[in-house]
């Protein structure tokens, strides 16, 4: 390699297109959400066809990330992110042309599959070129990309729909992709894992239908209920394909999942991270927006703003997590920072005034600082326990639970307010005028609400925020105990490692 070609590839030029690339995955994930409501009136489509504009996003990402990380081990970590990037910008571009939410939602799958290859092959690659405390700084900066991409999200897709339409939201992400993609060409060296084997392919497929069926069998409970033969089935296929995922990886002699990890209490600590703050932090990016445009009547751009209550302190915390970690254990920090988000949460759950902001921003703001200490930390930490030439695998498994786990759990809290909004509407309707009622009003859509079932708003309005008060109790409760657990797994003197084996 030439010496000028040495100069221009560097870890820190490697850590800038990734951080990049960080960035635009959560601001295509909030500004989706907030453009929901703008793409409903001008598009049109179901309540359920509108909520796959995120989750048809969530889905493809959750459920290919670890088929990335095996990918990126054996086929080169820059090429994957590199391909992935470019896809991302393409697909991004070509949202703005579709001319309907069906062909939109595609769309969204597509951007799905291009972000698990950006995430994966970035995330391995910084791995590769960074250890130790550089390594974990180095994946703090990353969460912290993601903070930012979290914390402008909102603002940014406010200030764009309210000046260019829904459309420019997506054209946004198209343009920080092709510069991550330009800064990736240049300045990013190739790596491989030293042991390449054959692709699971199995565990591939069986893994992505698995995690398909579960979300699709958890949304489809908002239309049919739960003892629908529908809703049935989709939750039988999603159990046989976890079966099948799991014989298949114990079977198999370089599997994409070594399920021997999970034997590590520490290891499987470290998962639970990402899947608490699914439901304290994460669910709430979606729900939100969506109270405050359709219940309170925010403007796009009023609502970003607010949000940033909750999204400013993601960008601020976890940088002072890492500093924390200087005097207190990684597992205390975590589970203390839960332990808050969990006081945000019943704070919100007192709420029964829709136009008293300040509370509601108070509770936010709690939110998001607790959620900010464990959002620090997990990063670095999911590429701590394993041996440097696994890295794609670990990053592909810690980013798997944490995208697929927020596909599920987005997919399980609309379907549960939806059951909350619901009963109490099946006294005075028929269940299916209740159960589609429920689901305009999830969805933020008052008025049509009001129409099907010939109750007025202002009642309407208030049936929602008592079934956000029970759903915040639900969150709260799941957070404590998610907190005890992230406490027992990574309390004390860390445990000997996977790095310590060969």
């Amino acid at each position: 390699m030439s010496t000028l070609m040495i100069d221009r590839i560097s870890p820190r030029k490697t850590l800038l297109a990734v951080c990049t690339a960080g960035m635009i995955l959560p601001l295509s994930f909030t500004g989706g959400v907030i453009a929901t409501p703008a793409i409903a009136q001008q598009l049109g489509g179901s309540p359920l066809a509108l909520s796959w504009i995120t989750n048809a996003f969530m889905l493809t990402f959750g459920s290919l990330l670890m088929a990335a990380g095996s990918l990126a081990d054996n086929f080169g970590r820059k090429r994957l992110f590199l391909g992935g990037v470019l896809l991302f910008t393409i697909a991004s571009l070509v949202i703005g042309l579709s001319p309907n939410v069906f062909i939109l939602d595609l769309l969204r799958a597509l951007q799905g599959i291009a972000a698990a290859a950006a995430l994966a092959g970035g995330s391995a690659a910084l791995a590769d070129a960074f250890s130790g405390h550089g390594q974990t700084r180095a994946f703090s900066l990353l969460g912290t990309s993601f903070g930012l991409g979290l914390a402008c999200g909102p603002v940014v897709a406010g200030l764009l729909i309210d000046h260019g339409g829904w459309r420019s939201v997506f054209l946004i992400c198209a343009l920080f992709g092709a510069l991550a993609a330009l800064m990736s060409w240049s300045g990013m060296r190739e790596s491989r894992a030293v042991q390449r084997g054959k692709i699971d392919c199995w565990g591939i497929i069986s893994f992505s239908l698995a995690v398909s069926f579960l979300t699709w069998g958890i949304l489809q409970v908002g239309e049919d209920g739960w003892q629908h033969p529908r809703v049935t089935g989709l939750l039988a296929a999603a159990l046989l394909f976890i079966l099948l995922f799991i014989a298949v990886e114990l079977k198999t002699a370089r599997p994409m999942l070594d399920l021997r990890l999970f034997r590590y209490l520490r290891f499987l600590g470290i998962q639970l991270l990402p899947i608490a703050t699914c439901y304290c932090f994460v669910v709430l990016l979606a729900l939100l927006p969506i109270r405050l445009m359709g219940i309170s009547g925010y403007s796009s751009l009023h609502t970003g703003l607010c949000m940033l209550a909750i999204s400013t302190p993601i960008l601020l915390v976890p940088s002072l997590a890492v500093v924390l970690t200087r005097w207190f254990s990684a597992g205390s920090l975590a589970s203390c920072g839960l332990v808050i988000a969990a006081a945000g949460l019943l704070l919100l759950s007192q709420l029964r005034n829709p136009d008293d902001i300040r509370p509601l921003l108070l509770a936010m703001m709690m939110i998001g600082i607790g959620s900010g200490l464990p959002w620090g930390l997990m990063d670095g930490l999911s590429v701590s326990v394993v041996p440097k030439q696994q890295a794609g695998m670990a990053t592909g498994i810690f980013s798997t639970i944490r995208v697929a786990g927020e596909g599920i759990a987005l997919a399980l809290v609309i379907s549960l307010l939806t059951e909350l909004i619901a009963a109490p509407l099946s006294h005075q309707l028929a269940d299916g005028a209740a159960r589609s009622a429920a689901q305009y009003l999830v969805s933020g859509n008052l008025l049509k609400a009001s129409e099907l079932s010939g109750i007025g708003s202002a009642q309407l309005a208030t049936r929602y925020l008592q079934a956000f008060n029970q759903l915040s109790l639900i969150l709260m409760a799941i957070t404590l105990f998610s907190a005890l657990l992230v406490w027992l797994c990574l309390r004390g003197k860390r445990e000997a490692s996977c790095n310590s084996r060969k």
